[in-house]
This record gives structure tokens, C-alpha cells and sequence, in this order.
């Protein structure tokens, strides 16, 4: 007797059961082998590789535009506005009158002071004349010494007289000429401070217009005296070939992100810190033919500080830009992909000058860092590949743009 019949189970009942746990295990291992076969590649990017060159040192900073010469036109006389002699927000030239006073008054003062000097030469000549009679008769002794001494005296004090009488024509003159506002500097004149009608006073020096020179025109921005004795020190070691402060270029990007055509030179750099602040002042110079910059207006500056002579740059591309922070994908050795932070300088053409961070000789993923994450295996393929790639794993095989 055997076992199986023993116990009451039939052979029949263990074969099939033998059977079906073989047919299972089977099954399991073909599954995981279509599993292992279906896995997907490692994704396709594109990288480059990271090589050392002189590129150039650019520093990006806020600034402002200021005019070159700022003339406030203010009241030297008193009297009442009678007229603008301009147009608002048009450029006039030096000396070009801009608002008359009412003149009569100092008309007025200039006639007497005329007369006045024209009674001080008379009473000149009658004195030069008693001197030229008594000088003959003091030899004879028909006129005294001391008779002529006084004809001598009251000639010096006509001469006196007839000076004190110009001088005083002259400011009367002079005040008459205040009268007409006259442009100091050549330049874009503003609005009018004051209307026709209104009282103007010398002695509270009323503000009447004023008169900007616009071209050339300053762009003026700061920088921290840390980040500036930094840029000295790099220069002083070698690793930076700084030029003369004049030979400093400087390009500008307005307010709606458009670059100012021409180039401006640093002709300034303050020599003392702003304790509040810790920053210097800088100012470059710049051409403003068609009153393109305006004093007040905001402008970022790209200031070519120089030549790093072993710098890093990669492309705008590659670069991952979040809360003021900024990082690239590198792949070792192994192929992995790292998450590398990096420490921006300024922008060469397409390109951003990585002051820290990365090496000669790393490689820095330029196309496809979007679909991979630190930690895991790509492929490196030629520019233009990873996107394809990436369009070829769409369903149906279309490009992602023809969804």
C-alpha cells in the first residue's frame, strides 16, 4: 500500500497539483522577463563640456540716469512775470531768453543814474577847469598855495564822483538786464514754475524753470566696496586683467528690457563708502543724440570690468534660474546627474559667465535637463538629439508640437 492511498489521496490528485504549481512558477518567470526587457534606456540629453577661457568680466548693476548739467532758473530781481518767452520741454540755447519781468521800474532807475553821472562829469569839468586857471597864477603868486591845493582836491573828488555815478549805472543797468531770464546753459528746458502775473522776488531767489543738458548724459549706479576690493584683489593676483578706469566700457538695458545702442565710458568712481549703504559710486558717460535717456530713468548696467583670464561660461540654456538662485545639471563619470549650485556673473552674447561652481573638464547639460532628475543614468547624444528623442516618446510617435 502506498502513502498517498494511505491517507486517502489518489495519485491522480498529487500529479495535478504538481502540474499546475510548475505551470504557475513558469508563467511568473516569463512575466518578469518581458518586465526586464520592456524597461526604458536611460533618457538622451545634451551636454558639453566645461573649458576654461578669457571671457570677459561682466557686472551687472542698477542704476539712474542724471544730467550732465542741471541749471534751476531763479528770479535775480524783483518785479511781475509779463511774459514766457519759450516753449515747455524744447531745447534752447545758452542765453536764450526764457520769461520777462516788468522792466519799467528799472527803466526808470537807469535814466536817473544817467543823469546823475552826467551831473557828477559836469560838475568834473568845471572843477578840471579851475585847476588848469590857478596852475599858471601860482607861479605869480596872484593865486595862493593854498587856494589851489583845494581846486586840486575838488577835482579828485569830481573824479570820484563821476566813478561812484558809472558804478551805480552800471547796476542799474545790470538790473534791468535781470529782467530778461536768460537760459544759463544750453539744454532741455522744463515747465514753468510761474505764470504771467505772478510776483517774483530776488531775495527769496523764486524758482522759475529749469535747464537740463542732455547729451551727452551720466548714468550713475553703485557697488558694494566689498564686491569692488574683491575685483582689485583679483586683478592684483592675476586672475583678472583690469584696464584703465577711462578705457572701462559700459552698456545699458532700459526699462522695457531693450539695450541702448551706445556704448558709455566709466569716467568716474567715488572714493569714499556711504555708511549706510557700504557702496560706492560709480558713474559712466554716455551719447544720448535722440534724448532717448531722460534724467530720473531707471536702467540696468553692464559694466566690462576687465578680462577673466581662466573664466567658465556655459550656455543661457543650460542654467536653472529660482529664488535668486542658480544651479546646472552635471554628469560624472558614471553617468549620473548631479545637481550642481553655481554663482552667476555677468552675460557674454548667449552665454553666462559662471564665476563658481564648476571646473574645466565637467560635463553641464545643455538640452534635456528638463525630464531628467539628480541621481539617475543618461545618455549623452549630439546638439539637437535629446530633443528628438524626447518628441519620438510621444504616443503615436508624433513631435510633442504636433499634439
Amino acid at each position: 500500500m502506498y502513502f498517498w492511498e494511505f491517507h486517502g489521496v489518489s495519485k491522480f490528485t498529487v500529479l495535478g497539483s504538481s502540474l499546475a504549481m510548475a505551470l504557475a512558477l513558469a508563467a511568473c518567470g516569463q512575466e518578469a522577463s518581458q518586465q526586464q526587457q520592456a524597461a526604458p534606456p536611460p533618457p538622451l540629453v545634451t551636454a558639453i563640456t566645461v573649458q576654461s577661457a578669457a571671457v570677459p568680466n561682466i557686472i551687472e548693476l542698477p542704476g539712474r540716469i542724471e544730467a550732465i548739467r542741471t541749471a534751476e532758473v531763479r528770479a535775480r530781481t524783483d518785479g511781475i512775470v509779463e511774459a514766457r518767452l519759450y516753449r515747455e520741454g524744447t531745447d534752447v540755447a545758452e542765453g536764450q531768453p526764457l520769461f520777462r519781468i516788468d522792466q519799467r521800474d528799472y527803466r526808470a532807475q537807469v535814466q536817473q543814474a544817467q543823469a546823475a553821472l552826467a551831473r557828477a562829469e559836469a560838475a568834473r569839468v568845471n572843477a578840471a577847469s579851475i585847476v588848469r586857471r590857478y596852475q599858471p597864477l601860482v607861479s605869480e603868486r596872484a593865486v595862493s598855495a593854498q587856494e589851489f591845493d583845494a581846486a586840486q582836491s575838488t577835482l579828485r573828488q569830481a573824479d570820484a564822483s563821476v566813478a561812484d555815478a558809472r558804478a551805480a549805472l552800471s547796476r542799474a543797468q545790470l538790473q534791468l538786464s535781470y529782467t530778461i531770464v536768460r537760459a544759463p546753459i544750453a539744454g532741455r528746458v522744463g515747465r514753468a514754475q510761474v505764470t504771467e502775473g505772478a510776483l517774483v522776488s530776488a531775495t527769496q531767489a523764486t524758482p522759475l524753470t529749469q535747464v537740463d543738458q542732455l547729451s551727452p548724459i551720466y548714468a550713475v549706479f553703485t557697488q558694494s566696496s566689498a564686491a569692488l576690493s574683491e575685483l582689485i584683489q583679483q586683478a592684483r593676483s592675476g586672475g583678472l586683467a583690469l584696464p584703465d578706469l577711462s578705457h572701462i566700457t559700459v552698456r545699458l538695458t532700459l526699462e522695457d528690457g531693450s539695450e541702448y545702442g551706445p556704448t558709455g565710458q566709466l569716467d568716474f568712481a567715488g572714493q569714499t563708502v556711504d555708511p549706510t549703504t557700504g557702496s560706492q559710486q560709480l558713474r559712466a558717460r554716455f551719447p544720448n543724440p535722440t534724448r532717448a535717456l531722460l534724467p530720473g530713468q531707471f536702467v540696468r548696467a553692464h559694466v566690462n570690468a576687465g578680462t577673466i583670464r581662466n573664466g567658465i561660461s556655459v550656455p543661457q540654456r543650460a542654467v536653472q534660474l529660482s529664488n535668486q538662485a542658480a544651479s546646472v545639471m552635471v554628469v560624472d563619470a558614471a553617468g549620473t546627474v548631479q545637481a550642481r549650485p553655481v554663482t552667476l556673473g555677468g552675460q557674454v552674447g548667449s552665454n553666462w559667465v559662471i564665476l563658481s561652481g564648476l571646473k574645466p573638464g565637467e560635463k553641464v547639460i545643455t538640452e534635456g535637463w528638463q525630464k531628467v532628475q539628480p541621481g539617475q543614468k543618461v545618455r549623452i547624444g549630439q546638439p539637437g538629439q535629446a530633443g528628438g528623442a524626447q518628441a519620438q516618446g510621444q504616443p503615436g510617435g508624433q513631435p510633442a508640437a504636433g499634439r
